[in-house]
């Protein structure tokens, strides 16, 4: 028997897609996490009030400033730690959770500047229109702001959503089943690396590939309907 025979079980193609899935979730809650985070911030940054203005350009400059591994490990190693010292009890961290978190956080300061920027390119005329038809500033940024800032953002948004994919792979330094994880597990038992690190490779181009097709496909859409 062949290393590829033994090694692409269907138990074990099963094994790595779910990684790949395992992934791919990880990507969209983190995106889900950092849009609000990043919404938030952006607000805050563009508040003419100094508290909220400083604490999202501290959030945004020392994320930035730090790496994600980093972060990660951080929240990872430093949770139980830190409960400890304050709660006096000791929790397990859910790997998979903890770093969706990490990441998630990790991604609300880049998105911080795409939601701001796309924000303050609509029209001002557009706000004060909205204020004198009685629009709360909420109804003005849900009802007319935001759609047309999604627009502008949507390319270098969906790219971000790419790249929270391939960072999910760092969350198989603090034992995360994602992709890599499960690459790095059947390659250790079978000790032979390199034919479970081709899946992972194939997998993640799928995702990003595909995800790289749909987005031009709803640009082209959107860019119709304007």
């Amino acid at each position: 028997m062949t290393a590829f025979e033994r090694i692409f079980t269907p138990t074990n193609i099963i094994f790595m897609l779910k990684g790949a899935g395992y992934s791919l979730l990880i990507a969209i809650c983190a995106l889900i996490g950092g849009s609000v985070l990043g919404l938030l911030a952006a607000m805050g940054k563009m508040s003419k009030r100094k508290i909220p203005r400083t604490i999202a350009n501290v959030y945004v400059e020392v994320i930035r400033g730090t790496p994600m591994m980093l972060q990660i490990l951080l929240l990872y190693l430093g949770g139980p730690v830190i409960t400890k010292a304050l709660f006096h009890f000791v929790y397990t961290p859910n790997p998979v959770l903890i770093g969706t978190i990490a990441v998630g956080i990790n991604s609300g300061a880049y998105t911080t500047e795409l939601f701001r920027s796309a924000i303050q390119s609509v029209d001002k005329g557009q706000w004060e229109a909205a204020q004198t038809i009685g629009l709360s500033r909420i109804q003005t940024l849900k009802e007319i702001i935001l759609p047309q800032a999604f627009k502008r953002i949507l390319p270098p948004y969906i790219n971000e959503f790419i790249v929270l994919i391939k960072d999910s792979s760092l969350l198989a330094s603090i034992g995360a089943v994602e992709l890599l994880h499960s690459a790095d597990v059947l390659g250790a038992k079978y000790y032979n690396y390199l034919l479970p690190l081709l899946f992972a490779t194939v997998a993640y181009l799928i995702m990003t590939l595909n995800i790289s097709h749909l987005a031009r496909k709803l640009e082209r859409r959107l860019a119709e309907s304007d």
